[in-house]
């Protein structure tokens, strides 16, 4: 007997039927759509679904037949978003694995606001040696300026850090 899948698990890449990704879906809801004809296989997982009555391949791909407007792509600024963002990685030190912070990079005390682009994630050495100054003033580097993620990487981003399916590097650019 193989092994049990996940109905709820978001594991199903969704692409418009232009073939441009629109986000990532349950298997439930993945083979719901090839079933009820709204969606194609394009690529198959090469896991089954076996209900009583026979067994269904569960898609890794799906590609919709109609044509539906692509979501805005805004991903909510939270804590969470942004050390997933950041990959769990200081940005001043570079370091991993270590009890994570969030930092304002202008300080808030200073006008710095609440933003993708002033927010980065920080060890608690590196966001005490900054304190109340900037970077500069500091004599710290930011490995990478902080933006707001785009639609790509707001689908990658609803991964959770986990590695996707190489069949969807196709349709993801990274």
């Amino acid at each position: 007997m193989g092994r049990e899948v996940n109905l709820d698990a978001p594991r199903i890449l969704v692409l418009n039927a232009g073939y441009e990704p629109l986000g990532l879906t349950t298997v439930r809801r993945g083979v719901v759509l090839v079933l009820s004809g709204r969606a194609e296989v394009v690529s198959p997982s090469g896991e089954v679904l076996h209900t009583p009555s026979r067994p269904y391949p569960v898609p890794s791909v799906v590609r919709l037949y109609r044509m539906v407007r692509r979501p805005n792509g805004r991903l909510a600024l939270s804590r969470k978003n942004v050390f997933r963002r950041d990959h769990y990685t200081c940005q001043y030190c570079g370091r991993s694995g270590v009890e994570l912070t969030l930092d304002h990079v202008v300080p808030k005390s200073r006008g710095g606001r609440t933003t993708w682009e002033n927010l980065v994630t920080a060890c608690k050495a590196c966001n005490a040696k900054k304190g109340n100054r900037t970077p500069e003033e500091a004599g710290m580097r930011l490995l990478k300026e902080p933006r707001a993620p785009g639609y790509y990487e707001v689908i990658v981003l609803g991964l959770s850090g986990r590695e996707f399916p190489e069949d969807w590097r196709d349709f993801i650019a990274v």
